[in-house]
């Protein structure tokens, strides 16, 4: 049963204030520099995950050094909960990346905003219904003091009691010593009469550890069909960080406050004045891929081929590290008079990335910070259809990927078992790749320490033809290894715009495989079905469950 609070402390961001913007901005420039502080080998295993979705996030992470594009869109994971879901109970690590974090956040900070309409009103009602009033936060003092004096004009200062952050104590929440000390600092001592009230269970875990009543916040209600706005709180549900209660805006804090038995003074004076707390307003509406399974119409596979980079495995270190190198030679390699016209561009920010690395030799930072882009599509977009000045690239990259390639990891996990499981229900199956064969039997025979050559019928590397993708050669050669005709019945699974060109010039069917989550405005864009670019897949696939459900609906849908 809750008792009457005599302190209610609060989280700082996602419940009393909305730093959305600059939190997010933040981390996009901290993730990229994972490798440099060395916190790329620190990620957890995806098997020691808390959660599946914990595990994609992981993954996302570790491939594209940014937070996955739905959690973006959603905007309601902090900054903590992303840390703590991808380092796990690694204490040192933490600390690294949020002192990381910090230094890009300080580029950022300063726009803040009361979390839902009426917060600051609803602070003084509190206030005068005789509650002490404080907060707990991860925030570093610097941004917070800033954010207090920014928040409607620095009002609530007057309204809180004490305010304790994470560089006080050199400690981040889940310690609770940062509550131990807001309760101090306003005179009161640790027991169920203090509330903590916050958005995540990092904040329902604290409150626990501290002895004090934890109290969910959630500023719009939840939609039970919406797996993921409860993805966070369910991994607390019936442990014993379990929240007390959940609230539903500020005006939830004031309903719970009403059904005391303990405080019938709150209840009749919450009851003559109800407080004015309207609710957040609604999320805006999320862009997703509506490319779907349900309505693609495919032929049943006989033989699926499959590129490597990006797909199968992820190599993308050693991929960017060559590239990098590369780019600086355009001069002396005779490429830099070879770019693509700007007229000649897929689009107008195609353009502007060839300008931006003819005068900078180098990739844009968009680019770079995205990593979703092979190095084939990258060279398709500077040279078009040069193949003399692509082949020069092609020459100088292998070059310089000899310094840098030798890991290899499978893209998700259960790759294999997922190539192993195509060949148990009689499927044919290869790899397409541009890498030259030199370093691709190394990578094919490294992957997992154990190799996965028994799992292809046939291998096509970009040096086996005269023409790597785009062009149709190397599906065609596979095709004629294995002694078949290509059709719609051979499938052709890709992660890049390259792939699907290269499976529809040949005739098979174009799997799409959206490893890197791109959303539907950015597939309508890299895939405008005009006259120049008419290529577009057949059917996109976000990972490997949605594609070996694809398979065996089809299979099912033939009679197989």
């Amino acid at each position: 049963m809750l008792k009457r609070p005599s302190l209610i402390l609060f989280d700082w961001h996602g419940t009393l204030v909305d730093t959305l913007d600059a939190m997010y901005n933040a981390m996009a420039d901290m993730l990229p520099l994972l490798e440099e502080l060395g916190l790329v080998e620190e990620l957890l295993q995806e098997t020691a995950c808390a959660t599946e979705a914990d595990a994609r996030l992981v993954r996302f992470i570790r491939i594209y050094r940014q937070v996955h594009p739905r959690t973006q869109a959603e905007r309601r994971i902090s900054r903590t909960e992303i840390f703590n879901a991808i380092f796990g109970e690694n204490t040192e690590a933490k600390g690294r990346a949020h002192a990381a974090y910090n230094a890009s956040y300080r580029k950022h900070f300063g726009e803040v905003k009361p979390f839902e309409p009426g917060v600051g009103r609803a602070l003084a009602a509190l206030k005068a219904l005789g509650i002490k009033l404080g907060v707990a936060t991860n925030r570093s003092r610097d941004f917070l003091e800033k954010e207090l004096d920014v928040v409607e004009a620095g009002a609530w200062r007057n309204l809180l009691t004490t305010w304790v952050c994470a560089d006080d104590l050199n400690v981040y929440k889940p310690d609770p010593a940062i509550l131990f000390e807001a309760i101090q600092r306003a005179g009161e001592m640790p027991g169920a009469q203090i509330w903590y009230i916050g958005d995540s269970p990092t904040d329902m875990k604290t409150a626990t550890l501290a002895g004090i009543t934890p109290i969910f916040y959630q500023a719009r209600p939840s939609d039970d069909e919406d797996a993921e706005t409860h993805h966070w709180l369910r991994r607390s549900e019936g442990g014993v960080f379990a929240p007390e209660a959940e609230v539903v805006g500020f005006q939830g804090v004031f309903d719970l406050l009403g059904t005391l038995p303990d405080a019938p003074d709150l209840v009749a004076a919450i009851k003559a004045n109800p407080p004015d707390c309207p609710l957040r307003p609604p999320l805006r509406e999320r862009v997703e891929p509506d490319w779907h399974l349900a309505v693609a119409r495919l032929h049943r596979p006989t033989l699926i081929l499959f590129d490597w980079h990006a797909t199968l495995v992820d190599t993308l270190d050693a991929m960017y590290h060559a590239v990098d190198d590369l780019l600086p030679e355009l001069d002396e390699l005779g490429l830099s008079q070879r770019l693509v016209p700007p007229e000649k561009s897929r689009s107008a920010d195609d353009a502007r990335l060839v300008a931006y690395v003819k005068e900078h030799k180098k990739l844009h930072p968009k680019i770079r910070a995205d990593r979703k882009i092979s190095r084939t599509d990258i060279f398709e977009l500077l040279f078009g259809e040069d193949q003399k000045a692509k082949r020069v690239a092609h020459e100088a990259f292998n070059k310089h990927y000899r310094n840098h390639y030798g890991v290899v990891l499978p893209f998700e996990p259960k790759v294999r078992e997922m190539l192993e499981g195509l060949r148990q229900i009689g499927l044919v199956t290869g790899v397409i790749t541009n890498r030259d064969r030199e370093f691709f039997e190394h990578e094919l025979a490294s992957v997992e320490g154990m190799g996965w050559q028994p799992l292809f019928d046939t291998q096509v590397c970009g040096d086996d033809v005269a023409q790597r993708k785009p062009h149709p050669d190397q599906l065609l050669l596979a095709t004629e290894n294995l002694a078949r005709r290509p059709g719609p019945d051979v499938w052709y699974v890709g992660d890049s715009t390259t792939d699907t060109v290269a499976a529809k010039k040949a005739g098979m069917t174009s799997v799409f495989f959206n490893g890197a989550q791109w959303d539907q405005l950015w597939l309508t864009k890299i895939f405008p079905g005009t006259e120049q670019f008419p290529y577009k897949p057949d059917v996109v696939v976000n990972n490997f469950s949605e594609f070996w459900a694809l398979v065996l609906a089809c299979r099912e849908a033939d009679g197989g």
